[in-house]
């Protein structure tokens, strides 16, 4: 990412450079990214192609003022923090459903080197505000919920993240280049049997709690308080651009 693309995209969820690189820039980043730039399938939905490609990325996420889902944020996001001078290792993460971990590359997650490794992760949807501790084992409290970190059954080197008691995805140790994720990225785009193509759905961080869309089912959530409303095509498209500053000329088609 050259610097003009650095400029951008900063410039795209409003987050000044960190000088130095240290932990208090990586968490501004961090939750102004998750304010800005909406956790979104749309493009499944719309038969627009979904591509890792660098430049592809740039173009839908900053140019286009998207969104994506975790191959296109945390990639792009890896690229960012890397030009800016953190030490960042993409990994690969297994999400639990039923109680089990499903496939490898089924989300991928990022590792920050600084005094210690951090635990950053803008493109799960609902998840930490903040960069997580990978060494501790305690407890961490975030202003979203409590989570811990601790070691997978087995001697992989695996780590469980719990998110308020809960498991939610088990994190290899292994690095990985982005290129690796692309099977998976094109599996979960494409499958029926992904959840990704049943449904739309684009959700974002508020100052209050979280805006979601699901298929045509706005869901406001502020305070702990949850309101929910079916929206006409009319309402869906204004919805889009107002929550999530997503500007479409058609709705998205409500998949399987």
């Amino acid at each position: 990412m050259d610097e003009s693309q650095v400029v951008r995209y900063l410039d795209r969820f409003g987050a000044s450079r960190p000088v130095p690189p240290d932990v208090h820039g990586l968490r501004n980043l961090q939750l102004a990214h998750l304010k800005a730039v909406p956790f979104e399938n749309l493009s499944i939905h719309l038969g627009e192609p979904i591509s890792l490609e660098p430049d592809a990325l740039f173009d839908k996420l900053v140019t286009r003022r998207r969104g994506g889902f975790c191959y296109e944020q945390n990639g792009l996001f890896a690229a960012l923090l890397t030009a800016l001078g953190y030490r960042v290792t993409l990994l690969a993460a297994r999400v639990f459903g039923g109680g089990r971990p499903g496939p490898l590359f089924d989300h991928l997650a990022l590792r920050v080197d600084l005094d210690e490794p951090w635990l950053v992760d803008v493109g799960f949807g609902d998840f930490a505000d903040e960069p997580l501790r990978l060494r501790e084992r305690g407890e961490q409290k975030d202003p979203v919920g409590v989570f811990r970190i601790v070691p997978a059954p087995g001697d992989q080197g695996d780590l469980d993240v719990l998110y308020n008691g809960e498991p939610g995805y088990r994190l290899t140790a292994r690095p990985y280049e982005l290129a690796d994720f692309v099977p998976t990225c094109w599996w979960q785009s494409t499958s029926p049997d992904s959840h990704f193509t049943r449904s739309p759905v684009c959700s974002i961080r508020t100052a209050e709690g979280r805006t979601t869309i699901s298929g045509r089912k706005l869901i406001v959530t502020r305070q702990g308080e949850r309101a929910e409303r079916i929206l006409n095509e009319n309402e869906l498209l204004q919805a889009y651009r107002e929550h999530f500053g997503v500007t479409l000329d058609r709705p998205p088609a409500a998949g399987a």
